[in-house]
């Protein structure tokens, strides 16, 4: 039977987590357009996104006023989840807002 060498083990520990990568981020992004409510808008971002009432609103303003904004940056499968949930509010709000995806 080998003897345990500490110090070896750390050394093969520490090789094996230097070849991990963090997984690719992916921003979530809302767009503009001339049918969906401010107040919808907010709503989604308080529900779906976590922000409080004014950083809802300020995100809100900005895609009224640029025609797109970001929501936050997520892993691919949560990223994924919040634009299947606001394209289902929407929806069944009647609203064409728009929601989708871009890998950073």
């Amino acid at each position: 039977m080998t003897e345990f060498a500490p110090d070896q083990a750390s050394e093969v520990l520490d090789e094996h987590r230097s070849e991990l990568a963090e997984p690719p981020l992916y921003r979530v992004l809302i767009h503009n357009d001339h049918y969906t409510t401010m107040e919808f808008v907010v709503e989604v971002l308080q529900e779906v996104f976590h922000y409080e009432m004014v950083q809802a609103e300020q995100i809100m303003m900005m895609v009224h006023r640029t025609g797109i904004g970001c929501c936050g940056e997520y892993e691919y499968q949560i990223a994924e989840s919040k634009v299947v949930e606001v394209d289902r509010r929407a929806t069944e709000a009647g609203f064409p807002l728009h929601c989708s995806m871009d890998k950073i």
